[in-house]
């Protein structure tokens, strides 16, 4: 058994539970070498980036003092755009293979929906539905259709749970009932309009729902009933952390949420939502189920791989049953929950579901990690999760996106050009800065007129001298 050291924290964005832990191995070599090859190749990655930021720097300073010397305008032009920091098409055209435009801007197929690019604004939690109805608000409308017009090729909402007790917290947005749908469309509308596909992730939050949120506080723990909270339900009664212990579900509540996701893909269509995937990471219900170390079940739902892998197999055929041909399904999973358990969930058997989960449908695996089970220590770096992604898009033969960490415009085109996946999620560098694909297509070298500006932006785009 390993030792664990807990100490929980807030994420100073959103307000949500975040549990950064000292992990004392317990020898377990497969999982160990895991953990401690992504953690060196994050280390090389830093200092990599490191090198070519200082590399870039010099370039620029020797760019700059150049066109100062100049004396025509469109040297003058460059001097600035120098001193800003935005680089100038010639000079990174020079970075890409014989003079290719950048990856990262090219148009993605899946199905008969096509995506002006490959960056992608995942879901990201942000816990402001305060009447806790489930229905978005004009905050939310404000947050995606920003993006949208901010470049984005995807804009996937945020958890949108399937049932009221599927909320990670009583502030989620919700799609299980008929009345949330108008408050989805006007968003939805606005998002396609800008220019991007809007998709919507559906998940039900299983034992690590009903915890509390920056506006409730109780975080990392279980709200109570008189505070909005319920009683949570998961495949074993295992609780995480120190969320309360939840009810082991029966043969027919599994069933019963297999209808509930496919109603609210039923919803999202309604609302006008072009992808729709499914939460089966983060150690919420599905995957919960996935992993023996919270599924202690002895019937047909626990136990062996074909089993654990049974209630997500089943929602994927649900979903995939209501959703129109034409549009694509994703599915999110957790590719390794960094344990060093013996017989943990890992990477095999992501490859192997998503070998399955091909055969039913599903169009594109967004590879993330942990989550699952709470004590774990997560070697968070840039592209740390960049291989699991590159493992899982190559050894199943499936398209996938990379998330984690994914800050530079230049990284992210690497990622994509490299083919290590089909594109790359933008998440808390997108709450940061709603245009970052406008500022990563200039720093590409991507024109104005290439670049994803709305109609009305294009005098100001980046590296224009006023």
């Amino acid at each position: 058994m390993s030792k664990h050291h807990e100490q929980d924290l807030v994420d100073e964005v959103s307000g949500a539970p975040k549990t950064v832990t000292v992990d004392e191995p317990s020898g377990v070599e497969s999982v160990e070498a895991l953990a401690q090859d992504a953690a060196r190749k994050a280390k090389k990655a830093r200092k990599a980036e490191r090198e070519e930021l200082k590399a870039e720097r010099k370039a620029a300073k020797k760019a700059a003092k150049k066109a100062k010397k100049a004396k025509d305008a469109k040297d003058d032009k460059a001097a600035k755009e120098s001193k800003k920091g935005f680089a100038t098409r010639d000079e990174d055209a020079a970075e890409l293979p014989d003079g290719e435009s950048p990856k990262l801007f090219e148009p993605l197929t899946l199905r008969s929906v096509t995506f002006r690019n490959r960056i992608c604004m995942p879901p990201m939690d942000t816990y402001s539905v305060f009447a806790q109805d489930g229905k978005p608000t004009p905050f939310h409308y404000q947050h995606y259709v920003s993006r949208a017009m901010g470049g984005f090729g995807l804009i996937i909402a945020e958890s949108t749970a399937v049932a009221p007790e599927g909320r990670i917290s009583p502030n989620d947005v919700g799609l299980w009932d008929d009345s949330q749908i108008d408050a989805w469309r006007w968003i939805v509308e606005d998002v396609k309009k800008a220019g991007a596909v809007a998709g919507v992730q559906l998940n039900h939050g299983g034992r690590k729902a009903s915890t509390g949120s920056f506006s409730l506080g109780y975080i990392n723990e279980t709200v109570p009933s008189d505070k909005g909270g319920w009683q949570t339900l998961a495949p074993s009664p295992i609780p995480f952390g120190k969320c309360t212990i939840p009810v082991e579900m029966t043969t027919d509540q599994i069933h019963a949420v297999v209808d509930q996701f496919r109603a609210a893909a039923q919803r999202a269509v309604w609302a006008g939502f072009q992808v729709v995937e499914i939460h089966a990471a983060h150690g919420y219900l599905l995957s919960e189920f996935l992993d023996p170390l919270s599924n202690h079940r002895t019937d047909e739902y626990g136990g062996s791989f074909e089993n654990r892998i049974r209630l997500l197999v089943e929602v994927v055929d649900a979903v995939r049953g209501v959703l129109p041909d034409e549009l694509p399904l994703f599915v999110r999973v957790s590719a390794t929950d960094w344990s060093v358990e013996k017989g943990s969930w890992d990477l095999k058997q992501t490859i192997a579901l998503s070998r399955v989960l091909k055969e039913h449908g599903v169009d594109l695996m967004d590879v993330s990690t942990g989550g699952i089970i709470a004590g774990v220590t997560i070697p968070a770096a840039p592209n740390y999760q960049v291989p699991f992604s590159d493992a899982v898009h190559h050894q199943a033969s499936i398209p996938t996106t990379a998330v984690g960490l994914i800050t530079d415009a230049v990284q992210a085109e690497k990622i994509v050009r490299s083919d290590q996946a089909s594109a790359v999620e933008i998440g808390r560098a997108a709450l940061r800065d709603p245009y970052w694909p406008l500022r990563a297509a200039a720093e590409l070298g991507v024109s104005k007129q290439d670049a994803p500006y709305q109609p009305q932006y294009v005098r100001g785009a980046y590296g224009t001298a006023r």
